[in-house]
């Protein structure tokens, strides 16, 4: 049996690092992240009338004016204590104006220029950075009089934009470049990507796998609020990209960020607490949720973060069928495993709750740590590797029908209407994730007990633990059927 287990091909970095950095910057709710997807071209934060909906900075790819940068949503700056919320925001804030190539200090038109306004425009020209000043929100006449009292910040002269209704953009864009560093020359790639298609197992191998295409393997952090999903992306990157507290709900739109271990690239993405559908009234909780869920959706392998302390509960088993459902790969991460007292009881109660509650995702992978300390984080991303290469297999049509006979010779399908039901044919159709037809007489009858046992003896020949695996019914035509009807 051939290996395929093997580590997955090494991806080129991608360029983002070198490109330079534009923050948005401002008091809250001046419009910086309508602003944003305005310039990503995208709506990809979060919008709503709120202030303060932006908590953590979120990052994009914006090409304006056939220059990439990397755009960067930041939350609202406000005078608090460090240790509160709004504190440990502002220090979120403060950490990407440092690595800000230009800084866009955006304020209300139509509120004028603000004593808060007045005092951040004094913090950022101690910042020794490039600072364009957006009098956003300066639609009619009542906002293009107000951008004239702007000019008392000292940043400049202002430019003015209405993010909502796109005018002014243009200008922006121009500023914006104007202001940038010079584009250093470009040289030769060294990495020419390529797609690289699907193929199958030759004659005599059971096993073969695609190489992935190029790109960052795709990892999604789940699970209900407060268990600890954003510690330990945190702990994952090694900073304080996200912001972190005992108030549960705290991250509220999916944040992606970029890794590197082992020469391997992942895109990993924190995402807000999935509650019970019942119990989302606001419309900003929606949201996030859905943001969550499209995250879920576009992920290769899915984390699931459980509060150890607290067991399995019916909205874990919830999301793992959505993840199940979506085809997505899942690693089951026990968090906060420092402060359970009985391990192996817990560890015994939490499989045999899945084992009687997520029978279609058996085998499931479990890592146990603590995101807080880091103890045992560091077995999480070889989980996922091995996950991911699970979720890439594909298995020979040879070793299928082998198999198959040896399953109907164990087990004779039952009984339908009278008549037995013949199965004659299985090959795979695509992995990501593994997907099996089986042909017969009258295969698509067949029951669902028996497509559970194939699927359980596919999952335990095979070595499938953790993916979900979907078996298609085709039934063979019978050719005299309508002449029989006349």
């Amino acid at each position: 049996m051939a290996d395929r287990r093997k580590p997955m091909r090494p991806v080129a970095p991608l360029p983002t690092a070198d490109l330079p950095v534009v923050v948005i910057a401002g008091r809250p709710n001046v419009g910086k992240s309508t602003l944003f997807n305005r310039l990503v071209g995208r709506r990809q934060a979060l919008v709503a009338d709120t202030p303060g909906v932006t908590r953590d900075r979120k990052e994009g790819l914006a090409v304006i004016r056939g220059r990439k940068v990397r755009l960067i949503d930041t939350a609202g700056l406000e005078e608090a204590a460090p240790e509160t919320l709004f504190g440990r925001m502002r220090t979120s804030s403060e950490e990407a104006v440092a690595q800000a190539a230009l800084i866009l200090f955006c304020i209300d038109a139509r509120a004028g220029v603000t004593p808060a306004d007045q005092h951040f425009a004094r913090w950022v020209r101690r910042q020794n950075l490039p600072v364009l000043l957006v009098a956003n929100k300066a639609e009619g006449r009542s906002g293009a009089a107000s951008v004239m009292e702007s000019y008392a910040l000292g940043l400049g002269e202002p430019v003015p934009v209405s993010a909502e209704h796109g005018e002014g953009l243009s200008d922006l864009m121009f500023e914006i470049v104007d202001h940038l560093p010079e584009e250093p020359p470009e040289e030769e790639p060294e990495f020419e990507p390529e797609i690289i298609p699907e193929v199958q197992p030759e004659e005599g191998e059971e096993y073969v796998l695609p190489e992935r295409p190029p790109g960052p393997v795709r990892i999604a952090i789940v699970g209900r609020p407060n268990a600890g999903k954003s510690t330990l992306m945190n702990c994952l990157l090694g900073e304080e990209r996200m912001i972190t507290g005992p108030e549960p709900g705290l991250t509220r739109d999916s944040i992606s960020a970029l890794l590197h271990d082992n020469g391997e690239e992942f895109e990993i993405v924190d995402t807000a607490g999935l509650r019970r559908k019942a119990r989302i009234d606001e419309s900003l909780e929606k949201m996030s949720t859905s943001a969550s869920i499209e995250a879920l959706k576009m992920a290769e392998v899915v984390v699931l973060v459980l509060d150890a302390t607290l067991g399995v509960h019916e909205q874990d088993l919830q999301i793992a069928r959505l993840i199940e459902r979506e085809g997505r790969a899942c690693v089951l991460a026990l968090n906060k495993w420092d402060a359970v007292e009985d391990r192996n009881e817990t560890r015994k109660a939490i499989l045999d709750r899945l084992s009687i509650s997520l029978t279609q995702m058996r085998g499931i992978p479990v890592v146990t740590f603590s995101a807080l300390t880091g103890a045992g984080v560091g077995r999480l991303l070889p989980v996922v590797r091995e996950t991911c290469t699970v979720w890439n297999a594909r298995i020979s049509t040879g070793a299928l029908n082998r198999w198959l006979e040896g399953m109907l010779e164990r087990h004779a399908p039952p009984l339908v209407d009278g008549r037995r039901l013949k199965l004659r044919y299985m090959t795979q159709a695509k992995s990501r994730p593994p997907t099996f037809i089986l042909f017969g007489t009258r295969a698509e009858l067949l029951p669902d007990d028996y497509k559970r046992y194939l699927v359980n003896g596919l999952r335990e020949t095979f070595d499938l633990p953790g993916v979900p695996v979907r078996l298609q019914l085709r039934g063979t035509k019978n050719p005299y059927a309508d002449q029989k009807r006349r």
